[in-house]
């Protein structure tokens, strides 16, 4: 599971908003894990390997910060 459940229903923010930053930071980590990065390679094999769980986890914990351009 990715986060509980029950944090999820309580979740009173934009839910686009977080799953478009949850896609776009496991694009990323996906990235440098590919380029060999030390930390992204830590952070995705503690994982098994998934990404998704991995980005999603750390946008919805506020790990990493996001801003959707309006634009």
């Amino acid at each position: 599971m990715i986060f509980p459940l029950k944090e999820l229903i309580e979740y009173d923010k934009n839910m686009y908003e977080i799953t478009a930053a949850s896609s776009r930071r496991s694009y990323q980590l996906s990235m440098l894990y590919a380029a060999g990065d030390d930390d992204a390679m830590y952070w995705v094999d503690d994982t098994d390997g998934k990404v998704v769980s991995l980005a999603a986890r750390q946008v919805f914990y506020k790990q990493v910060e996001f801003q959707l351009d309006t634009e």
